[in-house]
């Protein structure tokens, strides 16, 4: 099973890793000033669109220091997934508890909350949804 994250999300209410259970889950960890990740959001964007509908959450946490450029970062990247900040960068407990030593880093998690695969992006990450989500 998968460590249980509770951060605040942009309303500032906590949002638990494991509310998510019973959906395929892909737990990503970013940040505003990480161009990479920035560049990550565009396809993850596609994807959630593709698949949300068949049970596919996306969780994201941020390590963003300061909240208004994670907020700023959301709204110009139009992303309508589920967000959750856990400020302090590398140095926060989850960040720890996740292993994460680089941007982005992500998770993809089956429906019982196991990890399934990490760092899988692109046509690998639609393909291993594609064959997780399409009876």
């Amino acid at each position: 099973m998968a460590a249980e994250i509770a951060l605040p999300s942009v309303t500032g209410d906590t949002v638990r890793l494991s509310s998510l259970k019973g959906k395929i889950v892909l737990l990503d960890f970013w940040a505003s000033w990480c161009g990479p990740c920035r560049v990550a959001n565009k396809g993850l964007a596609k994807l959630y669109d593709k698949f949300k509908s068949k049970g596919f959450e996306i969780y994201s946490v941020s390590l963003d220091d300061e909240k208004a450029n994670w907020i700023k970062a959301i709204k110009k990247d139009k992303i309508s997934w589920l967000q959750v900040i856990d400020r302090g960068g590398w140095e926060t407990p989850t960040a720890a508890e996740w292993s994460i030593y680089a941007l982005p880093t992500s998770y993809l998690l089956d429906k019982d909350g196991r990890l399934i695969a990490m760092d899988l992006e692109g046509k690998d990450l639609e393909k291993a949804l594609k064959d997780m989500l399409d009876d």
